[in-house]
């Protein structure tokens, strides 16, 4: 069993920030792969299903992206899961957007619900890093994951949505690498000059 969690904030008001990227992921999965409707469970919202002949259930914490351990851990303490069986999606400051890579363990990149799901679980759990590019300035990050994704980055986010969620049978198979390839050959990358645009703008 695979449990596979995806990060973000609570509510409509955060539901197209850049920073719920792991939320739309997880709801991009459930669609391709006809999962029942998510329900309350471990102060998170649940749905299971099969993939690629596996049992995997999704799970988007509801307890605001700080405090996100503790549903997780409510999850894998229900199931008797270990932290391999875990593998979390969120929105990466440190790679280009439409760049994605695959990690297990190893640092946190300052990510402050992967911080918290470390806390709780400890370190060994797998994620997706999907990138959306750092804002230049520190003093912006904060304003730039919480800010909507503009209209302009909106092919290339629902490039990126649809090939893991078309892709996702290959990381139930631990092929990190398979999945890895056929994303970044299904996503069209942002051209440099608007993502150096973007950047100058803060958005």
């Amino acid at each position: 069993m695979l449990l596979v969690v995806g990060l973000g904030n609570p509510g409509s008001q955060y539901a197209q920030h850049r920073h719920n990227f792991g939320f739309m992921a997880v709801d991009a999965i459930a669609r391709r792969y006809g999962f029942t409707a998510f329900r309350s469970k471990f102060q998170g919202e649940l749905t299971e299903g099969m993939i690629g002949g596996s049992k995997v259930m999704l799970l988007k914490p509801q307890t605001y992206m700080n405090e996100s351990g503790r549903s997780v851990a409510a999850a894998m303490k229900f199931y008797k899961l270990v932290p391999e069986d875990v593998l979390v999606l969120h929105d990466e400051l440190d790679l280009a957007p439409g760049k994605l890579k695959v990690k297990r363990g190893g640092g946190l990149a300052g990510h402050n619900g992967l911080r918290d799901i470390k806390a709780h679980i400890g370190p060994e759990f797998r994620r997706v890093r999907l990138g959306i590019g750092h804002p230049g300035d520190k003093k912006r990050v904060e304003g730039y994951a919480l800010q909507n994704f503009p209209k302009q980055d909106q092919a290339w986010v629902d490039d990126m949505l649809d090939a893991v969620a078309d892709n996702f049978d290959l990381l139930v198979q631990d092929d990190d690498a398979g999945f890895m390839t056929r994303v970044a050959q299904a996503v069209k990358q942002p051209k440099k000059e608007q993502q150096s645009l973007d950047k100058k703008n803060g958005i």
